[in-house]
């Protein structure tokens, strides 16, 4: 990916134009170069510009999206599509990807979803937004499982010398309720199984699993007093391993391993495997101890490398606005498997 990305913004509708604007303006590595309302203008906006990434409405007056998109291809072959329409139909997003666009973002989740599909497309992935049907979903999994996005899921490559555990995975949510719900899959799913859960979280956080859990068929209690579910508060965790401000890589470890441990003489036999879902990267993104981010994720994929555990990891897509936040997403997403966009 280049330092700068240059944007070419297309849509008939200057009050989503404008939304769109002023989210990139967000990300320093995000330069909207130009704004058009046809498809026609488009392409020659496309040809003159040649940017490097292009959001695509299908509605467009003169030329409809999926015609321009053809045009584009021809006279700007370097450039990505990412088209975000109020269209949901799956047949319509399905003849987007025909004509090379890298995905498809349904305008209704456009404030939780519009950053994670741009970082996918420039990171050579395709993105299907979760609000188009069921049926969209469930053919795109079958049809291209290894890199179209199912579920709002994101199949990332890395990018740095670190080694990416293959169980080592995040997700960006910008709201609690996408979080928890989440999070009780991904434990529940473990504790169904007869297998371990572990969570490091805040205390809002593990109260309201509490709810979630129970609604999602759960005994909480029972799999507490059977140690196979263990809550731990994250910001007292985080008070013990962080040394005059800066993260001790030997008590983080340390403490994972011991929880790990603990999970896996309670496991019975057969049923080892654990699932760990961790929120001390966020508290410490808050804080904008970026280095001790990064840390903390290479210590995880050591911990997903050597013990039988599953870690998913859990950032507010909002901390990463501003600033060097979007340098910061980069790195965090290329620290792990899978990136999910809750």
């Amino acid at each position: 990916m280049r330092q700068i990305v240059r944007v070419l913004i297309v849509d008939d509708n200057e009050r989503w134009r404008r939304f769109i604007r002023r989210t990139l303006l967000a990300y320093d590595k995000l330069q909207v170069i130009g704004e058009v309302s046809d498809g026609l203008e488009a392409v020659e906006k496309a040809h003159h510009l040649q940017p490097d990434l292009i959001l695509l409405d299908i509605g467009l007056p003169k030329l409809n999206g999926i015609e321009a998109a053809r045009r584009i291809r021809q006279v700007s072959p370097a450039s990505k599509i990412l088209f975000v329409s109020e269209n949901r139909a799956w047949d319509v997003a399905e003849e987007a990807l025909r004509v090379s666009a890298s995905g498809y973002v349904v305008k209704s989740g456009a404030a939780s979803e519009l950053v994670a599909a741009i970082w996918a497309v420039l990171e050579g992935k395709q993105f299907l937004s979760p609000g188009l049907s069921d049926h969209s979903l469930s053919d795109a999994k079958e049809r291209d499982n290894a890199n179209i996005l199912s579920w709002n899921r994101i199949i990332t490559g890395p990018k740095t010398e670190s080694v990416i555990a293959q169980n080592h995975e995040v997700g960006f949510y910008s709201d609690d309720w996408g979080l928890l719900d989440a999070v009780t899959r991904f434990i529940g799913a473990a504790l169904k199984a007869g297998s371990m859960g572990i969570v490091v979280a805040t205390e809002l956080h593990r109260d309201r699993l509490l709810v979630s859990f129970e609604k999602y068929g759960l005994n909480v209690v029972a799999a507490v007093e059977q140690g196979k579910y263990t809550a731990v508060d994250a910001p007292g965790a985080l008070s013990t391993v962080m040394v005059d401000g800066k993260l001790d890589v030997f008590r983080f470890l340390t403490i994972f391993e011991d929880l790990i441990g603990k999970a896996a003489e309670a496991a019975r036999e057969g049923q080892s495997r654990i699932a760990l879902f961790g929120e001390c990267v966020q508290l410490l993104c808050l804080e904008g101890k970026a280095e001790a981010v990064i840390q903390a994720e290479k210590v995880s994929n050591q911990l997903a490398q050597r013990y039988d555990v599953d870690i998913l990891c859990g950032y507010s897509l909002p901390s990463f606005q501003g600033g060097a936040g979007s340098h910061l997403f980069e790195k965090v997403c290329s620290e792990h498997s899978a990136v999910h966009n809750w």
